[in-house]
């Protein structure tokens, strides 16, 4: 068995199935795997492959015109889950995509197609509830930042949103899990970078700053509140606890 592994940035993925088609070892006899690999196995040969942006666009340009754009959306949004066997679910994906062509988004009773359209369910719902989630905070006239800490890797899919609906702003959305900002220059497009230690450490003191807008939204959260009706099982299920820590009406109020 041969089991190769690569980073968990989609190019590295993308090369990686690139890797395993040129290695030529057979279907049954490979995995894929997400690096760190939790648990090796003994018989098996493991292949560590770095990202090369030629051989991933090679393969996104393959998926976009012998298969089609929907399955690739729904294989890049798939890659965003937090599930470890993805990467081996993409693959198998491919396989069958390349094999039937366009028609394979509608093979629903297949395994590999089952398994992708669940992966990328379940990161377009997490993107859908932090349309609403989210949070920003102004540190400066003009400037915007938000905190997030998702499951999956959402945080440029979720910046589509506010890139549309905040154009002229400067803004940028910090996922506190992978240390990585998704940041909107004003009238600019969108781009994901890797922050420092201490690049994260400096961004992470932003949700202590308050001005007049942060404790109007603190007041209107508990002014449209009716005691009587409150329902904290509901408000739970519809607003998880998990998600509130970076939403500012969930900070205890200063009288």
């Amino acid at each position: 068995m041969y089991c190769f592994t690569c980073k968990e940035d989609f190019e590295s993925m993308m090369t990686c199935i690139y890797r395993v088609w040129e290695a030529k070892k057979g279907r049954q006899n490979v995995r894929l795997e997400i690096e760190p690999v939790e648990q090796m196995e003994l018989l098996t040969e493991y292949i560590h492959v770095e990202m090369d942006p030629e051989l991933a666009q090679k393969v996104i340009r393959s998926i976009r015109t012998k298969i089609s754009a929907h399955a690739y959306y729904q294989i890049y949004l798939a890659a965003m889950s937090i599930d470890p066997g993805r990467l081996d679910a993409i693959y198998r994906f491919l396989r069958l995509g390349f094999a039937v062509g366009g028609q394979v988004t509608e093979y629903l009773r297949e395994e590999p197609v089952m398994r992708i359209f669940e992966l990328s369910r379940q990161v377009a719902n997490e993107r859908h509830y932090f349309y609403e989630f989210l949070r920003f905070a102004r540190i400066e006239p003009g400037i915007y930042v938000a905190h997030m800490e998702p499951k999956g890797n959402v945080a440029a899919l979720v910046a589509e949103h506010f890139a549309d609906r905040m154009p002229s702003e400067h803004w940028m959305i910090i996922d506190d899990n992978r240390k990585t900002a998704c940041v909107h220059p004003k009238d600019g497009t969108n781009y994901l970078r890797y922050l420092t230690d201490d690049e994260f450490e400096s961004l992470r003191k932003t949700e202590q700053y308050e001005d007049e807008y942060t404790e109007m939204w603190k007041t209107f959260f508990q002014a449209v509140a009716i005691k009587e009706r409150e329902n904290y099982v509901c408000q739970r299920n519809l607003f998880p606890i998990w998600k509130r820590k970076h939403a500012v009406e969930f900070r205890t109020l200063r009288i």
